[in-house]
């Protein structure tokens, strides 16, 4: 929790930093693509190194890592010479961090509970990155009205504690004992591929995302057509969190036994609706209404895309195939962010959300036909 709030704290901060600066929506679509190039170059590398390494402190060197990306910004900040080019550098640094924090923290999971249970660790870990993630836009927004360098400072605190907590962490951990050969790095993609199921699971969410996130977007939305400031902004960040919040105590109390496959593919049509709502909103609170179903939405589709994963993996290969998760996540997110800056560049910021939530639906509708086993799964197992 401290973790996430600090790195959502940081990607607020970040984000408005960037449009103080340039005012451009082109350089906030780059600062996604500069998280992404490093996360899909050694994404793969990692998950082989989570299956050999023990996972807990990986992850919390990652969180190391960011923590000193937050230090540097604040001094930047501070001294007068943050610059447009430090922190496209910077966001190089984060994504390489992210590269090996998402394997790890994915394959973790199933180390601590048995496997009846899984699908509900993973809705209650969801509850607890969710508080956290609607904590950290609203925090870092308030705090960038006293300037960015008191959220980076508040950043750095978080991330060094998140990497001390973390080292506390125990498991009996059983490294794999493959050399690290291109074969072995790859097994996981070998893996995805031959099981439709978890193919057709991880692809939905590459390719939903990648088309109807808005993230990016939001400075330009709270500033110019919103009307509001940093607090404002922070809002419109933690929204989908506290959906997908409240959709989380939900499937930790009823977890979903029944029909997984139409329920997952009906909550990224969900998704793809409520975002088509938010692109076209002038009025505050139904945007933070969408963003907020559209944050239930996905929250379905990740608890059940996780689970049916860490159920359909032996754990001598969960780092690997969540590695490739990781891929397809890191995809959807980061180049979803430079996809969306790139279109808002073309058609404006309304155009480019209302033309990915479509592309959203069309994507639900046409996983129906061409992965139709995971469309007609009935159970988790």
């Amino acid at each position: 929790m401290a973790g996430i709030m600090g790195n959502q704290m940081l990607m607020v901060a970040l984000a408005w930093h960037m449009y103080d600066i340039t005012l451009s929506a082109w350089d906030l679509g780059l600062v996604g693509l500069f998280q992404f190039i490093p996360a899909l170059l050694l994404t793969l590398p990692a998950g082989h190194v989570a299956d050999r390494l023990h996972r807990g402190r990986i992850f919390a060197a990652c969180m190391a890592l960011q923590a000193v990306v937050a230090a540097l910004l604040a001094a930047a900040t501070q001294g007068g010479f943050a610059t447009r080019e430090m922190i496209f550098g910077l966001s190089v640094a984060l994504g390489l961090a992210r590269a090996f924090q998402m394997p790890v923290q994915q394959a973790l999971t199933p180390l601590l509970v048995p496997q009846h249970l899984l699908q509900r660790a993973i809705a209650l870990s969801s509850s607890g990155l969710q508080v956290a993630v609607i904590g950290g836009p609203a925090l870092g927004g308030l705090l960038y009205a006293a300037g960015p360098t008191t959220v980076y400072a508040c950043c750095a605190a978080l991330l060094l504690g998140s990497c001390l907590l973390t080292l506390t962490v125990r498991y009996a951990h059983k490294p794999s004992l493959q050399a690290a050969t291109w074969r072995t790095v790859l097994a996981g993609v070998e893996y995805v591929w031959q099981r439709k199921v978890l193919l057709g699971a991880t692809s939905l969410d590459l390719f939903a995302v990648l088309l109807g996130g808005a993230t990016a977007l939001l400075p330009i939305y709270a500033r110019d057509i919103l009307d509001t400031g940093p607090m404002g902004l922070g809002l419109l960040r933690a929204a989908p969190a506290v959906g997908a919040l409240v959709m989380s105590l939900v499937l930790l109390r009823w977890p979903i036994e029944r029909r997984v496959g139409h329920k997952l593919l009906a909550s990224v049509a969900a998704f793809g609706l409520a975002t088509i709502v938010f692109g076209l909103s002038t009025h505050f609170g139904l945007s933070l209404l969408a963003l907020a179903l559209s944050g239930a939405a996905d929250n379905i589709s990740v608890v059940m895309r996780l689970t049916l994963m860490q159920m359909e993996t032996p754990d001598e290969l969960r780092g690997r195939v969540s590695a490739v998760n990781s891929i397809f996540i890191g995809a959807s997110n980061q180049l979803g962010e430079f996809e969306s800056g790139a279109t808002a560049a073309l058609w404006g910021p309304v155009g480019s959300v209302v033309v990915g939530g479509c592309g959203t639906l069309l994507i639900a509708a046409g996983w129906l036909k061409l992965f139709p086993s995971l469309a007609k799964r009935d159970r988790m197992q």
